[in-house]
Order: structure tokens, then C-alpha cells, then sequence
């Protein structure tokens, strides 16, 4: 039996997937999480997640971040990128952060399955026109700035850490909603500047920016 957890805001869009998905794989279970958050109750919860749809728009997110902190706390769950965000630059990123594919919401019943099909079975999923598009990004070398990988090789108390920088609060205040010491704190947060390659908070804070992803469903108009 498959277990398949659909992370998106949408919910119209959920149980749309959610139907495709268990025509496309016989036996499958479909969970479902509006936000990061239940994203991560739900691979918390006893019984085996195989497999996470993830929308890196959802509330929680972060970008490019809610991927890479999934991946460092639950690294042995498969996780594809599905979203109408197809830039090149955006999906290379995602695959540098550990997903092991990208998905469009346009796709078909039959593109699902395909691309199912391949996860589940260990492979990497892009569409083929997709894939060419970062084969040559590569070659030419893109915009590639290391951050992705950097961010990919925080552990996931360095991530909680960061997620709560990013929301401005402070040492103190990281430690109570974490129940550590104010000192540890800081001790993770010296690692965490050293491997991003920042100074201080503010710096820290720019290049979360950059992860930040404009979702094209919201920018009609």
C-alpha cells in the first residue's frame, strides 16, 4: 500500500489530485495538509509517508525553505515540487534542496501517473521539456549562488532556528518556543551564518528573501 501526502492551500485543488492520484496508484492512500505545518504533523504521525506532493506556496512555506527543512527532518520521504511555478532556475533549485521532481498543475491524469510511476519507483521526475531547459541552464552555468545547497546542509533544529529568524523573533523568544537554552541559540545560530555565508541577521534575511517564490495563481491582475 502507497501513502501519498498532498500539501497544498488549495482545497479544490487537494481533492482533485487526491482523486487522480488513487486512479493513478492502485491501493493508494491520500493524506492531506493546508500548511507546512500539517505537512509535517502528518510525517510525524505513526505509519509510513511515502511519497509528498508539495506546493511551495502554502502557508509556512517559505519558498525554497519549507522544502529544504521537510527534507532534513524526514530525508527517507520521497518529496516533488507540483506547482504552476515552472521557471527553470526555480525547479533546478527545488532538485538541488532534495525534491526529486517537479510536477505542473496542468498536467494530465496520464503525465500524474507517469511521473508517480517514476518516484515511487526511485527515479527522478521532470517534464521533457523541462528538463532540457535545466540541462542547459547547467551547462551555461545559470545563476548558481550555492544557497540552495548551503541551506540543504542545515539540520532540522537549524531550521526550526531559522524559520523563527526569519519571522524576526529573538534569541530569547527562538528558545522558549523551542524549549531550549538562550545559549544554544546562539550556538546555532553561529553554525547557521558560517554555512550561509552571512554575518548577522540581516544579511541571514536578504538571502531567505531570494527563496522567496511569487506564486503565479495569486498574481493575476
Amino acid at each position: 500500500m502507497t501513502t501519498v501526502l498532498i500539501a497544498d492551500d488549495h482545497p479544490l485543488f487537494r481533492r482533485a489530485l487526491a482523486q487522480t492520484v488513487r486512479e493513478q496508484v492502485g491501493n493508494a492512500v491520500v493524506l492531506e495538509a493546508g500548511t507546512l505545518d500539517e505537512a509535517v504533523a502528518s510525517l510525524r504521525h505513526p505509519g509510513d509517508v511515502d511519497l509528498v506532493l508539495l506546493d511551495l506556496h502554502m502557508p509556512g512555506s517559505r519558498g525554497l525553505m519549507g522544502l529544504a527543512a521537510l527534507r532534513a527532518e524526514f530525508p527517507a520521504v520521497a518529496m516533488v515540487m507540483i506547482s504552476a511555478h515552472d521557471d527553470p532556475r526555480t525547479v533546478a533549485r527545488a532538485l538541488e534542496c532534495g525534491a526529486m521532481g517537479f510536477i505542473p498543475k496542468s498536467a494530465s491524469p496520464e503525465q500524474l501517473g507517469e511521473a508517480l510511476a517514476a518516484v515511487l519507483d526511485c527515479r527522478d521526475y521532470l517534464p521533457d521539456g523541462l528538463r532540457r531547459e535545466i540541462e542547459a541552464l547547467k551547462r551555461s552555468g545559470g545563476d548558481d549562488d550555492g544557497v540552495t545547497r548551503r541551506l540543504a546542509s542545515l539540520s532540522p533544529q537549524q531550521h526550526r532556528v531559522l524559520a523563527l529568524v526569519a519571522e524576526g523573533r529573538l534569541n530569547k523568544q527562538i528558545a522558549d518556543v523551542l524549549g531550549i537554552q538562550e545559549r544554544t541559540v546562539k550556538a546555532h545560530l553561529t553554525v547557521i551564518f558560517e554555512r550561509l555565508g552571512v554575518r548577522n541577521r540581516t544579511q541571514a534575511g536578504v538571502l531567505l528573501r531570494s527563496l522567496e517564490l511569487a506564486d503565479p495563481s495569486r498574481d493575476a491582475g
